[in-house]
């Protein structure tokens, strides 16, 4: 059985600045929305990540605005929502004994960041022994200052990632690819 898993789509991860100087892909919680709509149409399980910010000045530190889930995403009171404070998904969380519980071995994995909670989280569910499908445009990154100073925009440090985990970790697909091959 498939499942959907959308990790951290909070309205926090706007606000570039707190995380760099550029995010790409701002597209992402559209199409998050769409994923969201396909498999609520179908009746077809989903799972909410929030990520509760352990850092006080973080937008995504609880009660503040910027820990609320993004208007795309807004989780219905039967579709269970884990709360991490780590980047992986199934770190403090039943995550994987309720996929598990419901036969899931499938997960469609779409959210924010992709360097930082998505990238995580998807390396986790495959090692778990779960078959992954990340989606491409439904995910994004900030720019990032590396060890050696130099600046990595947002667009390098995204396509590395999905270069990082294609295969090995998960299939990677676009939302418009993977709604097709679902619908067929």
């Amino acid at each position: 059985m498939i499942a959907l898993v959308l990790i951290d789509i909070q309205i926090g991860l706007q606000e570039v600045a707190f995380y760099g100087t550029e995010r790409n892909n701002p597209e992402a919680e559209k199409n998050c929305g769409r994923l969201l709509q396909f498999f609520r149409e179908r009746q077809l399980p989903v799972f909410h990540v929030k990520h509760n910010s352990t850092n006080i000045d973080s937008p995504l530190y609880p009660h503040k605005m910027g820990n609320e889930f993004h208007p795309a995403v807004k989780p219905l009171i039967n579709e269970p929502v884990f709360e991490k404070n780590v980047n992986s998904a199934f770190i403090g969380t039943d995550l994987e004994i309720s996929l598990k519980a419901q036969n899931i071995t499938d997960l469609v994995i779409a959210g924010l960041t992709i360097e930082h909670c998505i990238s995580t989280s998807v390396r986790m569910a495959s090692n778990l022994g779960f078959n992954v499908v990340l989606v491409s445009d439904a995910t994004a990154a900030f720019d990032k200052i590396g060890y050696d100073g130099n600046k990595y925009p947002a667009d390098v440090i995204f396509h590395a990632e999905l270069a990082n985990l294609k295969g090995e970790f998960a299939t990677i697909m676009d939302t418009d690819t993977l709604l097709d091959e679902l619908d067929n």
